[in-house]
């Protein structure tokens, strides 16, 4: 189903995405698809050394979960901006809990747009990213 303008409003909240906790499997995993091997994130000991309690998700995994917010929502190729700011550490056994709220509706080169707070939390509903998107609708 196609979402259109016509049907949301400001404030509207778009389907949440919540994955599967974060394990070390996802960690290697992410490693592995994103080409960051930094050992903070897989090798506990390298952790524990730079005063970790353990290995830590990759800040760029929670953003790869507000993208897939968003394309759960709507193709990719109506994207039309997204921007992030890292606000916390994913822990091993948080569970991503990605949320976005429409805060405008707007007209842009021809199009009708509407402009998203977006934010990737944990289940303690602690904040870990925090950002905006602009999506253009039909």
């Amino acid at each position: 189903m196609t979402v259109q303008y016509s049907d949301v409003q400001v404030g509207d909240q778009i389907p949440l995405l919540e994955p599967r906790p974060i394990d070390r499997t996802t960690l290697a995993l992410y490693c592995g698809a994103s080409g960051d091997h930094n050992p903070i994130h897989v090798d506990i000991d390298f952790a524990r050394k730079a005063r970790m309690p353990d290995v830590f998700a990759h800040g760029m995994l929670s953003a790869a979960y507000l993208g897939r917010l968003l394309t759960q929502w709507v193709p990719q190729a109506q994207i039309r901006s997204l921007a992030l700011r890292f606000t916390g550490i994913t822990q091993l056994g948080h569970i991503p809990t990605c949320t976005g709220t429409i805060t405008e509706k707007f007209e842009a080169d021809g199009e009708q747009r509407v402009r998203l707070q977006i934010r990737c939390g944990n289940q303690h509903g602690e904040e870990k990213l925090a950002g905006e998107a602009v999506v253009a609708l039909a």
